[in-house]
């Protein structure tokens, strides 16, 4: 008897714990690489999108999305739920064999979700330091797949610096030229690596180089995610998980594979961004098939805004890739779970890539480290639609180590020019109004002096942390092939 009541509230436990760990959602994070405001259906494009469309008809369009105005910082800031400063400070982006990288003392929101029990994969560009010691399993991921920066950050002759089927132009040679060291000087880079020589790109499968990255290996990146990003779900099916898939597309250079390739009516950026769209359709088709679907969170957001001088579309905002016009950081953003998030709405309150670490916390029920200042909000009662005062009212618009702008409720003010724009009205800041509303000009000027106190207007306030730094970084393939001995497979060189 007594055998049969220990089994019975022994089974009674179990079952207790396994409705909890369901009760915990399941996360997938789809973070495209330099997609444009208007470059999917549900934001206004003549891209077909129809799995993207799906997603916005039955979750909501988040209207009012900011980024960084460059990859790195934007990476940096839905790791940590931190402005891009206080965690990353450096001027622009990293490259290739930089001697910095996201400190791994960082709390990212792998770290978190994994401490709370679960499983964690980063899929696709990685873009925080390509040193072992910064790489992906050392932030809290279990698993990696992907390239640890942008496509377009290799030697020219492997198809770096050109779109498929075409060759570098005279410019292009020339600027990889003029970056390779001449004899006896001094190195002309700093320790981001930017105007380094750049390396062979590389392809890591958990701390272990597997291949290099040519124009023909390009071409099936955006298949390759989706069929790791599934398998890594049907595996972890039965516990919670946390994926993070990150294309490479849609950055320059455009790789779009043979199906998708002339199908869309703007070029090869068009006909990528259909085969995203089709990645997306694989992977909430694989969540309803397993039926996940009304247990999973699912977020779709680009990393920055559009470049327009490559074709990208970012109307109705001004500005571009780069910048701190609304063009630069303000990206699309969808988010989807059915049951949960209501379906075919939309919001404008201000939503961050900082927002997502302490949103997917809260949903865990996982514990951040009261140590350690972030800067996010948790966005849940947004996302839901509740009827409560709005987390966030404020953003800093920061552009490298100095901060350009800020906004507040509906009033953004470029603080160099004093160009006050109201955005609710004139989303592509084409009026300045300013001289009509001096009181609001102080206020925003006060916010931004306020900044001194912390992450500091220009260079590196008092509340900016320490950078993940090794002292001899070494490429992870050598120029001739060879492949970094401690990140090394099978395969020790890639002719």
């Amino acid at each position: 008897m007594k055998r049969l009541l220990i089994a019975f509230i022994g089974s009674l436990i179990g079952l207790v714990a396994s409705a909890a760990e369901t009760a915990r959602p399941n996360f997938v994070l789809i973070n495209i690489d330099d997609l444009g405001y208007r470059e999917i259906g549900a934001f206004g494009s003549n891209n077909r999108t129809p799995n993207l469309d799906r997603m916005a008809a039955e979750g909501r369009k988040l209207t009012s999305h900011y980024a960084a105005p460059v990859c790195s910082p934007s990476r940096a800031a839905l790791m940590t739920g931190c402005y891009p400063k206080r965690v990353l400070p450096i001027p622009h982006v990293l490259f290739p064999n930089a001697a910095v990288g996201l400190s791994p003392d960082e709390h990212t929101v792998a770290d978190v979700l994994r401490g709370a029990g679960y499983a964690t994969a980063c899929i696709g560009k990685w873009h925080l330091g390509d040193q072992p010691e910064f790489l992906p399993r050392q932030q809290g991921f279990d698993y990696y797949f992907g390239l640890p920066y942008s496509n377009d950050m290799g030697p020219a002759e492997d198809g770096t610096k050109s779109d498929f089927g075409k060759s570098p132009n005279a410019a292009q040679t020339a600027k990889a030229k003029s970056a390779a060291p001449k004899k006896n000087a001094a190195p002309a880079f700093d320790e981001t690596g930017q105007r380094a020589p750049q390396p062979p790109l590389a392809l890591i499968e958990n701390d272990t180089v597997i291949g290099r990255i040519r124009a023909v290996d390009q071409v099936p990146l955006v298949q390759r995610y989706t069929e790791k990003t599934i398998s890594f779900i049907r595996e972890r099916r039965d516990k919670p998980f946390f994926v993070y898939l990150a294309h490479n597309a849609v950055h320059f250079p455009r790789y779009p594979s043979e199906k998708f390739r002339g199908q869309s009516p703007n070029g090869l950026l068009g006909d990528w961004v259909q085969e995203i769209d089709w990645s997306v359709g694989q992977v909430l088709d694989a969540l309803r098939e397993l039926k996940l679907d009304r247990n999973t969170l699912v977020l779709f957001v680009s990393d920055n805004g559009g470049p327009v001088g490559q074709g990208a579309n970012n109307f109705p905002l001004r500005g571009a890739k780069g910048s701190t016009w609304e063009g630069g950081v303000r990206v699309p953003g969808l988010a989807w779970w059915p049951g949960k998030i209501p379906a075919a709405s939309s919001t404008d309150a201000i939503t961050t890539m900082m927002d997502v670490l302490p949103t997917f916390a809260r949903l865990a029920g996982a514990t951040l480290a009261s140590n350690r200042k972030i800067d996010g909000v948790d966005l849940w009662p947004v996302l839901t639609g509740a009827p409560a005062t709005l987390p966030r009212d404020t953003f800093l618009y920061h552009r490298g180590l100095l901060l350009e702008a800020v906004r507040s409720g509906p009033w953004k003010l470029h603080l160099a020019s004093g160009e006050l724009y109201h955005l609710d009205t004139d989303i592509g800041e084409a009026t300045n109004v300013a001289a009509q509303n001096p009181d609001i000009v102080r206020r925003l000027t006060a916010l931004a002096d306020a900044s001194n106190s912390d992450l500091g207007r220009d260079g590196m306030g008092p509340g900016v942390r320490a950078l993940g730094r090794v002292k001899n970084p070494i490429p992870l393939i050598a120029a001739d092939g060879t492949v970094r001995a401690d990140v090394a497979g099978p395969v020790k060189k890639f002719p």
